[in-house]
């Protein structure tokens, strides 16, 4: 689309000279995201106050112009492509830290600060933010909150959800406003804090959050244990989760993986049936209790061998595995499939040996690992061909109906988007989609904001 002369003028009034581009160059860098879908913007904007975000969604609703939110755009499920043109609102800009406050445990925050730069801020104070993306170091606040990305510290303080107290965004009608509160209780009207996080920007952009922090424990231990095979490491993490001890990290990762992360990474890296990545923290004092309570629920049929660091380099060698499985997988298929699907704990042994009969089934290359505490499984296929590609989607859809079946869901933290939108009516009914539908709706009449997006 070709923006209005009128919108540009009022763009042009409210951005200074470098906070707007209508350049294709730098249209091109804000087209695309991790998904590697990508559609061309008519006009990328840089806002520094939330005033300026008020002023840009009303003048795109006068003009029926979509508006799309962006963080640093590593998301996987094209959440942040513009596929029907309009402005993209990147909120690089908007990176500062407007409080740290350890007395009432929060920080309040603008989106565009990045997960690894708040946790850095904290440190000193003896806190941190839960949410732990692997892309931390990249990732930005108001990309978590968008798709209530996680990571591995899921499993014991949870996702962005549950570590946020409030936030201020602004609707798609262009009115700003403020929920949730600055306590750690509260019960006063609707909990619109839990409903926007996690929408993907289709209802409003948030331009500051107030974090909920968390007291950095001072000790952790690190576990690595070896399978004879993938049920024996699934069948391991359901005892772990019913055990008393909670771990701060509890990962698996497949034989296919560990192979692929073997010839990528080298010896240090182990070959076996399967894997599980344990934490445990805590204060010193009660951390040997706590590995003997996860090692006990960790050893039984199946297990090959159990490691237990005692150095920060120990640590570092055990998560060598983890760390080069990405890298890996780019080397067999630069097209991978990247799902996060999510099922009871309880479950995981019966998705994790459907999932590796679906791949002989349709003959693709199934890589599966991920945040096996919260039943979390990073379900990776990796076409190598065209042959290949279409064999792979039609997998997809049988690993989607094997999750629903296993009472599991379509995504634990990378969220909806472009990608698993036609499968929406897999997970949820039509009242529920209907229910959906009139919350966008309320929020965003016009249907301006990251249109095409989550909901069918």
């Amino acid at each position: 689309m070709t923006l209005p002369s009128a919108l540009l003028d009022t763009l042009r009034a409210t951005f200074a000279a470098d906070a707007l581009s209508v350049e294709e160059g730098e249209r091109l860098a804000y087209a695309y995201d991790n998904s590697r879908r990508n559609a061309l913007p008519d006009a990328v904007v840089f806002p520094t106050t939330h005033e300026q975000v008020e002023t840009l969604v009303r003048a795109c609703r006068e003009h029926r112009v979509p508006v799309v939110a962006r963080g640093r755009g590593t998301n996987t499920t094209g959440a942040t492509v513009p596929v029907a043109g309009g402005v993209v609102v990147s909120f690089e800009r908007m990176n500062r830290i407007l409080r740290i406050d350890p007395d009432n445990r929060l920080a309040v925050v603008e989106p565009g600060v990045l997960n690894g730069d708040l946790q850095n801020a904290l440190k000193p104070h003896g806190f941190f933010w839960p949410p732990d993306p692997t892309s931390s170091p990249w990732c930005s606040i108001g990309g978590n909150l968008a798709c209530n990305s996680a990571g591995p510290r899921t499993v014991k303080y949870g996702s962005p959800r549950e570590n946020t107290l409030g936030l201020r965004a602004v609707a798609g009608t262009g009115a700003g406003f403020r929920c949730g509160t600055y306590t750690s209780k509260g019960s006063t009207g609707y909990d619109l804090t839990r409903l926007l996080i996690g929408s993907e920007g289709t209802l409003a952009l948030i331009t500051e959050a107030t974090l909920k922090l968390t007291p950095k424990p001072s000790g952790l231990r690190t576990l690595r244990a070896t399978y004879r095979d993938v049920g024996a490491a699934a069948r391991a993490v359901a005892r772990i989760m019913a055990q008393p001890v909670t771990p701060c990290a509890l990962e698996f990762i497949d034989d296919v993986a560990l192979k692929l992360a073997h010839d990528y990474g080298g010896d240090g890296v182990p070959l076996a049936g399967a894997m599980l990545m344990i934490e445990v923290d805590g204060e010193p004092e009660t951390l040997p209790s706590a590995v003997e309570g996860v090692s006990c629920a960790a050893r039984g049929d199946g297990l090959e061998e159990l490691k237990v660091a005692q150095t920060a380099e120990e640590t570092q060698a055990l998560w060598s595995a983890r760390k080069a499985l990405s890298p890996a997988q780019r080397t067999i298929s630069p097209n991978k499939i990247n799902e996060d699907v999510v099922v009871p704990v309880s479950h995981l042994p019966e998705l994790v040996d459907g999932i590796k009969q679906l791949a002989a089934k349709h003959d693709v290359l199934i890589v599966s690992f991920g945040h096996a505490g919260n039943g979390n499984l990073h379900v990776n296929l990796l076409p190598r061909d065209d042959a290949e590609r279409e064999r792979a989607h039609a997998c997809l859809a049988e690993v989607f109906a094997l999750v629903i079946r296993l009472e599991g869901t379509l995504s634990g933290e990378h969220g909806i988007g472009l990608i698993k939108r036609e499968f929406m009516p897999l997970a949820l009914e039509p009242a529920t989609l209907g229910l959906m539908h009139n919350v966008k709706a309320a929020f965003d009449p016009d249907g301006i904001l990251n249109p095409g997006k989550l909901l069918p």
